[in-house]
């Protein structure tokens, strides 16, 4: 009874996120039929708002300038994190017959033709963009070998869980485990085919 409850509960927030994701969906249409429009005068407008470099860097406080060598540095770990899960899942997934992360749909740089960003800015959303995108992607390729290989929830309530956990078996359930593998490491429904 609480099973099917708890999967009532999970399809109605996929319904709800697919809502979401086509409210998202229309309003970028709309925003872009709206940007198309105005295209001269939106970048007009968005330009008054950029704050020249040499202003920028007058108006940054000291450590926050000292410090970014300590953030740019990590550009080394996500490249390493990148290459490493594009290989491994490139190696690994068509073994085990998981369908492949498209790394695309993680990673997205779009900010770059925002007129009131000053260099510094745009090179900033790029380095977020990446950074985000690339945990993110090793994310979903943890999660689906985690779906192939330990598919039992935690005992205890973990935070932010990937959208495969809510499938997984229930801690200490040694028989659904047993008889239900096979099932889940075919189970992949809300995944596309790359």
């Amino acid at each position: 009874m609480v099973q099917k409850h708890v999967e009532e509960l999970i399809s109605r927030i996929r319904n709800l996120q697919e809502d979401l994701e086509a409210e998202y969906a229309s309003a970028r249409g709309r925003w872009n039929d709206r940007r198309v429009q105005l295209a001269d005068e939106f970048i007009r407008q968005q330009r008054r708002y950029r704050i020249g470099l040499f202003r920028f860097l007058l108006r940054s406080r000291l450590l926050v300038v000292l410090t970014a060598p300590v953030i740019y540095a990590g550009w080394i770990p996500f490249l390493l994190l990148d290459a490493f899960v594009s290989l491994y899942q490139a190696v690994c997934f068509p073994v085990y017959r998981i369908p492949k992360v498209r790394r695309s749909d993680y990673l997205v740089f779009d900010r770059e033709d925002l007129p009131y960003l000053n260099a510094v800015e745009k090179f900033n959303c790029f380095y977020c963009s990446y950074g985000n995108g690339v945990a993110a992607y090793a994310r979903e390729i943890a999660a689906r070998t985690e779906q192939y290989w330990c598919p039992i929830k935690h005992a205890r309530r973990i935070r932010d869980a990937h959208n495969h956990y809510p499938q997984f078996f229930d801690h200490g359930d040694a028989e659904a485990f047993r008889q239900g593998l096979a099932r889940l490491r075919k189970q992949y429904d809300d995944v596309e085919e790359q």
